[in-house]
């Protein structure tokens, strides 16, 4: 039966991962199986070895063999404590993929909805630990209590077939009144989460804004604001403390009750032969065994198994489905954008609207406009990183999300440098890249003193002993070895000095392809063949001399690059971004925008 209908409220994505979990390895399940049957000997064995070590043994004077019958129990306790090991084992070899494939999921979602919140990958990862460590426990617990079960059963059986009407019966019910609780102890369970995310919340606007609500005299409705969140999590902790104590019930009908019964049918068994060594090892039976197994089934699902319900609900829902891997190929890398609008949520201002644009194939763009006016939204959406909400982006022919990973290439302002030698960051992308390639990568790109540093191409490469230009270069020259024709440069140079920049640029440009660069410098945009100028709503490209006619930014930020007015004499606001900022100020925005404010003179 799947794991889905014995837990809470499971969604179907969370069961279906459950059970991959549980099947991937069915040799794994036979072997926790058969080191579980070990672990049960003692649940197996020492009811009857009580009754004969009572009745054969010390009842009969003979204490010899009432010790022999004693040994059994012990013996089996060492059986158990080997088999222990094995099943801790075995679980973790069940669970440690689980929490692989989910962490997975979680990084994809994140990487997918591109919003760099560290803080909440932080959060999900913990809930993954969360929901790892759930799933051993209710593994362990379930497991446990069946084999028990299994184990008393047969050697109740074994013992005294009489016994098993009068114990399984109340054992039965109380593992059915607790399954039948359960959903609802999730529901209240989720219930005081949600309550006590809501109330830290409201506690931490209304002490940000202390300064604020005392200048409004809006004490009251603050204070209203968060007790009203307070009351409400108190009383879902109420709620979750009234069917907690009916954990209690079901314990008491599970365990209490097997144990009253027996001793209740006492006389009855003995009129029908049974001896006292028999009520005995039946009693062991369930008050060693039997009523532990329970209380830990009882603890372990009643807590872990609400906690890993809640748990993958929460995580399966913040993390983004992966899309589908794009495996078209383009035909050429001729770039189309027709009528593409995107913003950032339904009701948010479009950052992007109506742009048609055409790249023509081994066409050299460059992107230039205000820091937060579009650039970097542009280049996700070329690449295929992001969709458009209205309108299409095509690469050659085939919608940009499609295009095969491996025909076109996002160079980040932060570069990516992995643990491993130059040539392994180097050729990550073109893994056949001959070693002629290499090296004429790492002379093109200035890259043989860092390989010098660090001991050689194949040596050792920590990516912490690298600058960020470094970083950089490393990147650039990766995917100038990949095989990909179309290149964007999200300000991937912006670390590097201008003369290393213009390097960079020239080689892609001499390499062939279609090549985008989001303009750190306005030189970026002087080596271009053509000039996007992206100015509010107002979208311009054409020529560099074009453009100094038609876009009065572009003009102005070419002015300035070639020593036109100082800077005094810029927009009312600007700050040069190598000039100090008092403590808590942000620099304002210039008319040059926060990207373009260094300029090579």
């Amino acid at each position: 039966m799947r794991p889905g209908r014995f837990l809470p409220k499971v969604p179907p994505a969370a069961a279906s991962l459950l059970w991959r979990a549980l099947t991937r390895q069915p040799r794994l399940l036979v072997r926790l199986g058969a080191w579980s049957l070990a672990e049960a000997a003692p649940a197996l064995a020492g009811g009857t070895a009580v009754a004969h070590a009572v009745d054969d043994g010390f009842a009969a004077g003979r204490p010899g063999t009432g010790l022999a019958w004693v040994a059994v129990p012990a013996v089996a306790w060492l059986l158990a404590a080997v088999a222990a090991r094995q099943v801790m084992l075995a679980v973790a070899a069940v669970v440690e993929p689980f929490r692989d494939e989910l962490l997975e999921t979680v990084v994809t979602g994140a990487l997918r909805a591109g919003h760099g919140d560290t803080a909440a990958v932080a959060r999900m990862n913990h809930q993954v630990e969360l929901a790892r460590d759930a799933f051993a426990a209710i593994i362990t617990v379930v497991r446990s209590f069946a084999f028990t079960l299994v184990g008393v059963a047969l050697g109740i059986a074994t013992l005294a077939p009489a016994v098993l009407p009068v114990v399984l019966p109340p054992v039965l019910a109380g593992l059915l009144l607790f399954l039948l609780s359960l959903p609802t102890l999730a529901r209240r369970q989720r219930d005081v989460i949600l309550a006590d995310e809501a109330t830290a919340e409201a506690v931490s606007a209304m002490a940000g804004g202390l300064r604020d609500i005392t200048a409004c005299g809006a004490e009251s409705r603050a204070a209203e604001r968060v007790g009203g969140e307070v009351v409400r999590q108190a009383r879902a902790a109420g709620a979750l403390a009234a069917v907690t104590a009916a954990r209690t019930l079901t314990l008491a009908v599970g365990g209490g009750l097997p144990v009253l019964l027996l001793l209740a049918f006492t006389p009855w068994l003995l009129d029908r032969g049974l001896t006292g060594g028999v009520v005995l090892g039946a009693l062991t039976y369930v008050m060693q065994s039997l009523t532990p197994a329970l209380g830990g089934l009882i603890q372990g699902l009643g807590v872990s198994g609400v906690r890993l319900a809640v748990t993958l609900d929460r995580i399966l829902g913040a993390a983004a489905p992966a899309p589908p891997r794009g495996d078209r190929t383009p035909d050429g890398v001729r770039l189309e954008l027709r009528g593409v609008r995107f913003a950032y949520g339904p009701a948010a201002e479009p950052v992007i609207d109506d742009l048609d644009l055409v790249v023509a194939e081994g066409e050299h763009l460059a992107v230039v406009g205000p820091s937060g006016i579009g650039k970097s939204t542009l280049a996700a959406l070329v690449t295929g990183v992001l969709t458009p909400g209205r309108g299409e982006v095509l690469l050659g022919g085939v919608p940009a999300a499609e295009v095969t990973p491996g025909a076109r290439a996002l160079i980040p302002q932060e570069a990516y440098v992995f643990h491993g030698s130059l040539t392994e960051n180097l050729t990550y992308l073109a893994p056949d890249a001959t070693p002629e390639e290499v090296d004429e990568a790492v002379a093109l790109f200035g890259l043989a003193e860092p390989a010098r540093r660090c001991g050689g191409r194949d040596a050792p490469l920590d990516p912490a002993a690298l600058s960020a230009g470094e970083r950089q270069l490393v990147a650039l020259a990766r995917t100038y070895l990949s095989p990909a024709r179309l290149v964007v440069l999200d300000e991937a140079t912006s670390h590097l000095d201008p003369a290393a920049e213009a390097r960079a640029e020239a080689a892609f440009a001499a390499r062939g392809g279609t090549l985008v660069v989001i303009a750190h410098r306005i030189s970026s945009a002087l080596r271009a063949r053509r000039v996007l100028v992206m100015d509010g709503a107002r979208v311009t490209a054409g020529t560099h001399d074009e453009l100094v006619s038609a876009s009065p930014l572009y003009a102005d930020l070419v002015g300035h690059w070639e020593g036109g007015p100082p800077m005094g004499t810029l927009a009312a606001g600007a700050v040069a971004e190598d000039a100090e900022v008092a403590p808590g100020r942000r620099p304002q925005p210039t008319a040059l925008g926060g990207d373009l404010d260094r300029l090579d003179a």
